[in-house]
């Protein structure tokens, strides 16, 4: 069998030249290589990708985190506004019950509970509402007892009366109320009211 040599070699009128026949490379090799930078660019777009969801979720969780922070934040912005204007509110129930006490209701107390209805209706706009304890169970986290009250009855801490109202604010709680809480009354006076009890 005849084998290409691997140069030729030309000659012309006054000079030699050699040309070099290039060596083709083996079919094989050339397959395994291509097969190598495929399967590694296969693997960095694979990584990419996966950096890109990462990033992508990472970036919807903080999106989510500063919606919930700003509605948050607009919910209780006037937070310290609402506590100044609660005593002014507080002087209007004061006056209202001192004029409802007269022997008839006068037109400054007509006034006054208009007044009153007015800013309780400016308050429950910004989410305030008053919290109802008398005759509800004493819950330090909503009341804070100023006195106790003893009760024939025997029951025991409940809110008998409100000295100052507390306030919710979007549900939660704004200020507390100032409440009399009962008591059980000491043996003595209980069996004392018992006995007037079953005498009446």
């Amino acid at each position: 069998m005849n084998q290409q040599p691997d140069s030729v070699t030309t000659s012309g009128p006054g000079d030699t030249q050699r040309v070099e026949t290039p060596q083709p490379k083996p079919a094989n090799e050339t397959a395994v290589s291509s097969e190598d930078a495929l399967a590694a660019k296969t693997q960095e777009v694979e990584r990419l990708q996966d950096r890109l969801l990462r990033l992508q979720a990472e970036f919807d969780n903080y999106r989510k985190r500063m919606q919930r922070e700003k509605t948050e934040f607009l919910k209780f912005a006037n937070e310290s506004l609402l506590l100044e204007l609660l005593p002014v509110l507080d002087n209007l129930e004061r006056a209202l019950a001192s004029a409802r006490a007269e022997a008839s209701p006068t037109a400054l107390a007509d006034g006054i509970e208009m007044i009153v209805r007015l800013f309780l209706g400016t308050l429950e706009k910004f989410g305030v509402k008053p919290m109802e304890a008398a005759g509800k169970p004493f819950d330090p986290s909503l009341h804070q007892a100023v006195a106790q009250v003893e009760t024939p009855d025997g029951s025991e801490n409940l809110v008998v009366d409100e000295i100052q109202k507390g306030y919710l604010l979007e549900g939660r709680m704004l200020r507390a109320a100032m409440v009399r809480v009962s008591r059980a009354a000491a043996d003595g006076s209980n069996g004392a009211a018992t006995r007037e009890g079953g005498q009446a």
